[in-house]
């Protein structure tokens, strides 16, 4: 008689509806991570088409840096409501990040703010400008690729300010932030490109700085510490619909504000944190302890 076998247990037919849903939960994180690269595409290709005919392409360009922003914080925010994170979605989230928040916005830096100056008019000095705004919006380029390399490689990274650091906030402006800063400048101005001397100048000025505060220490506000799963105040409900509102109608203004408003907020949390050291120095012994290593 042969020896019994164990019985392999079948898998019930009620289990694959649940295996389905779960495949499907998934792919749903890279669906909005394909759709800030295809966004990322569309702004490269109106920036081209801006440079060569009407410049309302540069504001279309614009629009869909600002769109995939968006698709860039709901994929990420899905990904952990769901618990469908996962090794391929973070390169694929990185990659497309280095397209679409660092390649289309420093074209768009670029086309917009120094590639359109009268050059054959004004002499050798616009055509400076455009040189030296090359250089900018590749550092703008290195800055946001370099901290997405950070990013990467750091096990929750802490802030050098003191105070509540960790998840709460980003080291660093976040590159999604900086060109969003680049893309609500041109919003502003509904795409018509620099042509000025002195606004180039401004302009080059303001994109290093942006680059420079996506590779600093400095601590931004990350929202991660907000929960949508959890029963929010009627008054934040309220300020959403404001701020929807506020954006569908007067769009230009209200997304520079925000833009500035998010990238001053590192400026002044660097500045507190400055004056509070002042104000508070080390104990003697830390001194003393400094001075002798």
């Amino acid at each position: 008689m042969d020896p019994e076998l164990p019985e392999i247990p079948r898998r019930r037919k009620e289990d694959q509806p649940s295996r389905r849903l779960r495949k499907g939960l998934y792919i749903l994180p890279s669906l909005f991570t394909t759709a800030n690269i295809a966004a990322g595409y569309y702004a490269i290709l109106q920036v081209t088409h801006g440079s060569v005919a009407e410049p309302w392409h540069f504001d279309y360009a614009a629009k869909a840096i600002g769109f995939a922003v968006l698709f860039d914080g709901l994929d990420g925010r899905i990904a952990r409501v769901t618990h469908t994170s996962s090794d391929f979605g973070r390169e694929l989230d990185s990659l497309a990040d280095v397209i679409t928040f660092g390649v289309a916005p420093a074209m768009l830096a670029w086309m917009w703010g120094f590639r359109q100056l009268p050059a054959a008019s004004a002499g050798e000095l616009y055509a400076k400008l455009a040189q030296f705004g090359a250089i900018a919006s590749f550092l703008f380029l290195m800055a946001g690729a370099s901290r997405l390399a950070r990013f990467n490689i750091t096990s929750n990274p802490q802030p050098s300010n003191p105070g509540r650091p960790g998840k709460k906030y980003f080291v660093g402006m976040p590159i999604p932030a900086g060109a969003g800063v680049i893309a609500a400048v041109v919003h502003l101005s509904v795409g018509d490109p620099v042509v000025s001397w002195w606004t180039a100048i401004t302009w080059m000025l303001m994109v290093v700085v942006v680059a420079y505060l996506m590779v600093s220490t400095w601590r931004f506000y990350s929202f991660k510490d907000i929960d949508f799963r959890s029963r929010q105040p009627f008054r934040l409900i309220i300020l959403f619909g404001l701020l929807f509102a506020s954006i569908w109608y007067f769009s230009r203004f209200v997304l520079f504000g925000i833009a500035l408003l998010y990238m001053f907020s590192g400026v002044f949390w660097r500045l507190q944190w400055i004056f509070r050291r002042r104000n508070n120095p080390p104990p003697p012994a830390f001194r003393e302890a400094s001075q002798t290593s």
